[in-house]
């Protein structure tokens, strides 16, 4: 039902979105999307490019009056850093880092220079990725869902997660330059940030995505490729230098009993089931007390919070070279260093967020239709 395509490279003129398929009638906040592309420039240990970029979206279709058309949606982010380098003769790069596609993308579409490999396999292109997100987070907002994350671990140290609300959760991490919810743990994980920047290393962590207000039926599990939980690590994993993806407490899980694991069901004591109705004609009758599916059965949604985990890998780009081989040469040879994070971990909270919203979005519209946003929400109205 959605599809979105980017363009451009990292010290190109600008990356350009072209967004398929949102229902006409969208309201688009475009200060909402500034926000979200504010929050993925922040954090300990972000790299001097961030300092360059204040990046801006600018609609430049598919938008009239503060809505959607039902046509296509096409954004642009301008870079700023393109006229520090647009004149600049900068000879071919020839030495691969170990951990980038430099060399894989080199051989595979048989480049001389690793420039050009690095200029679209370059984090930068997940700007765009975070603008189109915004719009099916909009989408979804309408709907009332919610879709928020926070850090649980950088480098070995592990954040604790206070005892309040989603949402709240959400709210602190979002004022955090570690995007963590206890300030006890942030101090932490700044101190191991910054041990590892005098260190000249980078450094991964684990990221926490979840939605709230999901309905159920999102997905199916009648074929391989429509099952929610599959698409939604596909879309996280896509992420750079993400390469890991659990729903729910997977891993955790993978230790444990079957009776130790499954979220049992239970007659909601506030919402006894009526003689009257189908017991499944009012969901409302049933609780969990548990969650460690992370709010899917069978590629399904159940009515619990969609919870996915994200795994990031250091970034590749290191300050201590790495031994390699001069592709020109043949020759041994150490890596260059390339301006970059430290630590992205911080950062790419948004950017997960924008995939799960989109992956979510698409499902919505996948079960529920509708050209316009008043045809969507009355087919979920309908559908209780």
């Amino acid at each position: 039902m959605l599809r979105f395509l980017t363009a451009g490279e990292s010290h190109g003129p600008a990356l350009i979105g072209i967004v398929e398929g949102l229902p006409a009638g969208l309201r688009v906040d475009v200060d909402a999307i500034q926000r979200d592309l504010a929050r993925r420039q922040i954090g300990v240990g972000r790299s001097a490019r961030m300092r360059i970029e204040n990046d801006r979206v600018e609609i430049l279709g598919g938008v009239i009056n503060g809505q959607t058309i039902g046509a296509p949606v096409a954004l642009k982010i301008e870079n700023l850093d393109y006229a520090n380098w647009k004149d600049k003769p900068i000879p071919p790069q020839t030495i691969p880092r170990p951990g980038h596609a430099d060399f894989a993308g080199a051989v595979k579409y048989g480049l001389n220079d690793l420039r050009l490999v690095a200029e679209r396999a370059s984090a930068r292109e997940t700007a765009m990725r975070v603008a189109c997100g915004a719009l099916a987070r909009q989408l979804l907002g309408e709907c009332g869902i919610i879709v928020g994350s926070h850090v649980l671990e950088i480098g070995g140290v592990r954040a604790t997660i206070p005892p309040l609300t989603y949402e709240e959760i959400f709210a602190r991490a979002q004022q955090s330059d570690v995007a963590v919810a206890d300030e006890a743990s942030a101090e932490k994980i700044r101190a191991r940030i910054e041990e590892v920047m005098r260190a000249k290393d980078t450094v991964g962590g684990i990221i926490e995505i979840v939605a709230l207000n999901v309905p159920i039926g999102l997905g199916s599990h009648v074929h391989w490729d429509r099952k929610l939980d599959g698409r939604l690590a596909q879309a996280v994993m896509s992420i750079p230098s993400v390469k890991g993806v659990e729903i729910g407490e997977a891993f955790a899980n993978a230790c444990k009993t079957g009776t130790q694991v499954q979220d049992e069901i239970f007659v909601n004591p506030q919402s006894p089931i009526s003689n009257l109705q189908s017991p499944i004609s009012n969901l409302k009758s049933f609780i969990r007390h548990t969650n460690r599916a992370g709010g899917l059965e069978g590629g399904i949604t159940n009515g619990m919070p969609i919870i996915v985990r994200a795994a990031l890998k250091p970034i590749a780009t290191t300050v201590t070279p790495l031994r390699s081989v001069d592709l020109a040469t043949g020759e041994p040879a150490l890596s260059q260093y390339q301006r970059s994070d430290f630590c992205h971990v911080p950062r790419a909270c948004v950017i997960g967020e924008a995939m799960v919203a989109w992956v979510l979005a698409d499902a919505l519209l996948e079960k529920f239709g509708g050209d316009s946003m008043e045809e969507v929400r009355g087919r979920m109205t309908e559908d209780g």
